[in-house]
């Protein structure tokens, strides 16, 4: 547990100082709390507006005011959040090219410990000799070219041809 937050915290230094504000930013603009300011915020604005301009005043610029701090602000949001969920994506990658190499450590070492039960099984003279293919295909550790070549076969059998796609 201890080399995982390790993992994040070196994910954490590794961000600028920019970075970091805008995932705070992010992080506080997503809560419900702030949509409620928000909708109250606005109700606000058009109600006192038409209480200054009167009904008919829609076209005024008060309203054409908040258009425009409307139209600021989600461009702003936009962006914040498109910052943060792209280092989100670099620690998720991070995080994936870990357990891929975790997985293939175990792989090697599971490929070892049964080499190593099958060359004692052949050593100790109480036990009788029997050949076990299962055993003897599992001596050696899995090849991860050949396993993502048969994913990607897998993948494209699973595929739709033209033909599926085509909609009368």
């Amino acid at each position: 547990m201890a080399d995982l937050t390790s993992f994040h915290a070196e994910h954490h230094r590794a961000s600028s100082a920019l970075e970091r504000r805008a995932e705070r930013l992010v992080d506080a603009l997503g809560r419900p709390a702030v949509a409620l300011g928000l909708t109250v915020a606005v109700v606000l604005w058009i109600g006192l507006a038409v209480l200054l301009t009167g009904p008919d005043a829609v076209a005024r610029p008060p309203f054409a005011w908040l258009e425009l701090i409307a139209t600021v602000t989600a461009l702003l949001i936009s962006m914040l959040i498109l910052a943060a969920q792209r280092r989100a994506g670099q620690l998720a990658e991070r995080r994936d090219k870990l357990t891929l190499e975790l997985a293939l450590l175990s792989d090697r070492r599971s490929a070892k410990i049964i080499e190593l039960l099958e060359d004692l099984r052949r050593d100790l003279p109480s036990v009788g000799e029997r050949h076990d293919p299962e055993a003897a295909g599992m001596r050696r550790p899995s090849d991860p070219k050949a396993v993502l070549d048969a994913i990607d076969r897998h993948a494209q059998a699973d595929e739709p041809t033209g033909s599926e796609l085509d909609v009368d």
